[in-house]
């Protein structure tokens, strides 16, 4: 008989979703809000960039998110029309990181020249570029970013001669009730848990945060590595393995349910093998 797993996850936007998932596959779930998307709808960031494109100060602009793609365009349509957006784009290099942009690019109907492959990290985005050659050295470019900068891709492209900017269409902050996170923190530390779910890299820094607040933070660290961390993909993963953690799986597609499957499976089978 397979044995239960306690499942936590930091899933907020779709948590709900989440909870059944882990019930359908036979784990236990606590699911707890880490964070919350903050739109910057009065961003002036986001209207100067807007100004920018319109006076085509960009060679090539890099999409990261659908979601960050849509609330965008939003904005700027309170300052501009849909065609002087459409034509400002269009008169650019358009490049997404994964494939989420391009529906929301589409309807607006901006054409899409270079999509980064899977595992869709800025690793990726560099090599499509050097793939496609690309000349970077002294092109300006600009970064939709996804509400954690993207620090990694902007020194990479930085270091072949390219200008880079960024516009932040939102920003993640935490939870207005940590009180849950609080307590799936200090249930980690008992060590009531065997899954720990990580759905995007920010949800870690959350984590840490509110932990670090508590003056848990190295204590939360030593529990959570004994634990089984599923991670979504390798964006996450790498967030997760820069403060030391071990990452025991990614699913094989990078679906929330792909992933509430695929691990607590993987969490039975090193529970049947265990001594």
């Amino acid at each position: 008989m397979s044995q239960t797993i306690r499942v936590c996850s930091f899933e907020s936007r779709r948590n709900e979703e989440m909870t059944s998932l882990i019930e359908r596959f036979g784990g236990v779930p606590t699911v707890v809000h880490s964070m919350q998307e903050i739109p910057l709808e009065e961003n002036a960031e986001v209207f100067e960039f807007g100004n920018q494109l319109l006076a085509k100060e960009f060679d090539l602009v890099l999409f990261l998110t659908g979601v960050g793609a849509k609330a965008l365009f939003e904005i700027l349509e309170l300052k501009h029309s849909a065609e002087e957006i459409r034509e400002a784009f269009n008169a650019c290099q358009i490049m997404v990181r994964g494939p989420k942009p391009i529906p929301v690019l589409r309807d607006y109907g901006i054409r899409v020249d270079l999509k980064a492959p899977e595992p869709n990290t800025w690793r990726e985005v560099i090599s499509e570029l050097e793939r496609n050659e690309v000349e970077l050295s002294g092109k300006r470019f600009a970064i939709q970013e996804y509400g954690v900068a993207s620090t990694e891709l902007r020194e990479a492209l930085e270091s072949r001669g390219a200008s880079v900017g960024s516009v932040s269409v939102y920003r993640w902050a935490l939870p207005d009730d940590v009180g849950p996170l609080e307590q799936a923190i200090r249930d980690t530390i008992r060590g009531e848990f065997d899954v720990l779910l990580i759905t995007s890299a920010q949800q870690i820094n959350n984590i840490l945060e509110v932990a670090g607040s508590l003056g848990l933070k190295d204590h939360w660290l030593q529990a959570a590595s004994k634990c089984t961390i599923g991670s979504i993909g390798p964006t996450a993963s790498e967030r997760i393995r820069e403060f030391g953690l071990p990452v025991s799986m990614e699913p094989s597609h990078p679906k929330m349910a792909h992933l509430a499957k695929e691990v607590i499976e993987f969490a039975q089978g090193q529970a049947e093998t265990s001594p």
